[in-house]
């Protein structure tokens, strides 16, 4: 995500990454902050659906905070089985790496 906030500074865009370090419990208070705070909010997990995202988007939901201009992009891994190879490899498969993430 590091990376992706670099790549993305370069062409002058701003950026928050936030580590949430922990699925349970959520930090409400920091989600409804960057909500506030951003237009674009993308949560990246290497998970696949139901995870952490899964609990964002309930959260957002139930606290209105998808009823206004926030775009909200959910980047897990895909449903399906992914070959073995180097963790770069495989991020990049997945759809997870640093050019995948700023170009989101």
């Amino acid at each position: 995500c590091m990376a992706a906030a670099n790549l993305l500074e370069q062409h002058g865009i701003s950026v928050t990454v936030a580590d949430a370090r922990f699925c349970k419990p959520l930090d409400g208070e920091l989600i409804k902050k960057l909500v506030q705070e951003h237009e674009v909010l993308i949560t990246v997990e290497e998970g696949s659906i139901g995870g952490f995202s899964a609990h964002i988007s309930h959260f957002l939901s139930l606290n209105g905070l998808l009823d206004g201009n926030l775009k909200w992009r959910p980047m897990v891994l895909p449903d399906r089985y992914i070959d073995h190879g180097a963790q770069s490899n495989q991020i990049e498969e997945a759809g997870l790496s640093p050019k995948h993430i700023a170009g989101t």
